[in-house]
């Protein structure tokens, strides 16, 4: 045990994404019945174990968070935890930020694209339940994709990468990780049979938008420490996924969203690194773990 606990606090990181993945990935095969159910049969979403499935998901970074910060920071860790997701006296500005950035740029960039073909119009506005939509993309946002991952990755990972690595490091490490985390559910519910869609639109849909996005969540919670506002960006991106992203969209359409949308955001990133004196590299002016 004295091993295990010197290695533990050695690479908390480390332990922390393998922890999550394990959770997440072991509790999906046993649900499903194995690594022989992937990839899924079609429309997975409607599956009667599409629910057992998320809460298996979303239970690897929370689960791994709660566990490591309970097992190498005791009572106090447990507190600054709770401490940062109460922290909600910061700048508004911030939480416009938080809420606003992913719903404009999903909507305008959808909108924009639907000039040149209404295979890329909002999914609300040609929804045929859209109350049910919305109230759907709301829940997941904030409880799966807001409160339950960011449990894990800025509760977590992200404060402990920042005491020695830059932001966009940061963002770029955490992205990247959680591009693979969605792997699990996104290779199961899409059920690509091969090809195009399997070696190219699944790890562009992965690995090309969620870092960028990741770099400006992390210099959000550098400006705020609050937990709170980092889950507030997330759910609304989570949420847009479900609402103003384009439905059911063929494969080449979805390509072409996808890397508009990584564009516009690595754009984004280069802009606000400008605009802050490339701020967003640098050093931490904070030393504590949180």
């Amino acid at each position: 045990m004295t091993t295990l606990g010197a290695f533990l606090k050695q690479h908390p990181v480390l332990t922390f994404f393998v922890l999550a993945f394990a959770i997440s990935w072991v509790g999906i095969l046993l649900i499903i019945g194995g690594p022989s159910a992937y990839p899924g049969p079609p429309k997975q979403a409607d599956s009667p174990l599409f629910i057992l499935v998320m809460l298996a998901w979303f239970a690897g970074p929370s689960g791994a968070s709660l566990l490591l910060t309970g097992l190498l920071y005791g009572r106090t860790g447990l507190r600054d935890l709770l401490t940062r997701l109460t922290r909600w006296r910061v700048e508004p500005r911030w939480y416009a930020v938080a809420l606003l950035a992913a719903p404009l740029l999903y909507g305008s960039i959808s909108l924009a694209l639907s000039l040149f073909s209404p295979d890329f119009l909002p999914g609300l506005l040609v929804s045929d339940d859209k109350v049910g939509l919305l109230v759907m993309g709301i829940a997941y946002g904030l409880i799966g994709g807001g409160f339950l991952e960011e449990l894990g990755w800025t509760g977590f990972a992200v404060p402990r990468l920042r005491l020695g690595y830059g932001a966009v490091a940061t963002g770029l490490i955490v992205g990247i990780l959680w591009g693979a985390y969605h792997f699990s559910v996104v290779y199961w519910i899409s059920s690509p049979s091969g090809g195009l869609a399997l070696w190219v639109i699944l790890p562009v849909s992965l690995f090309a938008w969620l870092p960028p996005y990741r770099v400006l969540m992390v210099w959000v919670y550098d400006r705020t420490r609050s937990l709170l506002v980092a889950m507030l960006m997330h759910a609304p991106l989570s949420a847009s996924m479900l609402i103003l992203q384009p439905a059911a969209m063929a494969e080449a359409t979805q390509l072409t969203w996808t890397l508009v949308l990584a564009s516009v955001l690595w754009i984004v990133v280069a802009a606000a690194a400008v605009a802050n004196r490339r701020q967003l590299s640098r050093q931490p002016i904070w030393n504590r773990v949180a």
